[in-house]
């Protein structure tokens, strides 16, 4: 059986009165009901320490054993953007062209999408999320993860999240199958793709479209 881990205090927070709770979440809310997928990017630089900072932050996030089964691959080099976005559109090519069932691509055709993906090679970076199924035990064996996808789901939404308080714009990227991401990230192959995430500045004549969220009665139960 192995040793329980030692402990320390929760970190210190601020003890906030109930109105004070109450005005930070709909602070927050007004902030990231705003965040909107993007398919139009500028291609102004973005600082690395941008992409770093927020990939700290979605290294908080909570997963299964504290196994941390993911690995941030980010990519700012034109030549391996160019690498993706051949890649990726060969696979979209595929799905579009009949790997996808109809009902599927009824559903994406509002939306207006194709398999030509210019924002892999405009938008200053690329981030491919990799979900990692087993780990190496240190002794030429394998140790197995936990609720991976679920902990790559939660930290994914962290990354998007932190990237769009920086005032930066996003798009979630999943062209299927991704193992060409593993081949050109020479990423082991106990890595999966997860997402391909596309970092930057909206283009100045960016659109979206004119879509709203459900409202808190459809998406929620109290009891």
């Amino acid at each position: 059986m192995p040793h329980p881990l030692p402990t320390v205090p929760v970190p210190h927070r601020p003890d906030r009165s109930p109105a004070e709770l109450r005005a930070r979440a709909r602070e927050f809310y007004d902030e990231v009901k705003l965040r909107r997928t993007v398919r139009d990017f500028s291609s102004r630089p973005v600082p690395r320490e941008v992409l770093e900072d927020c990939i700290r932050a979605a290294g908080t996030a909570p997963n299964g054993a504290n196994c941390q089964p993911w690995h941030f691959a980010v990519v700012g080099d034109p030549e391996v953007k160019r690498r993706i976005r051949e890649a990726a559109e060969a696979e979209e090519r595929e799905f579009y062209g009949g790997r996808a069932p109809e009902e599927w691509l009824d559903a994406l055709a509002p939306l207006g999408t194709d398999a030509h993906k210019p924002f892999l090679e405009t938008a200053p970076w690329l981030v491919a999320i990799f979900a990692e199924s087993w780990r190496p035990d240190g002794e030429g064996g394998r140790a197995k993860n936990y609720y991976v996808t679920e902990s790559v789901g939660i930290a994914t939404g962290i990354l998007v999240t932190a990237l769009h308080h920086a005032g930066l714009a996003t798009l979630t990227h999943t062209p299927s199958p991704m193992k060409f991401l593993n081949a050109i990230l020479r990423r082991p192959d106990n890595e999966r793709p997860f997402l391909l995430l596309v970092v930057g500045f909206p283009a100045d004549d960016a659109e979206v479209p004119d879509i709203g969220k459900k409202p808190l009665s459809e998406i929620a139960t109290f009891f």
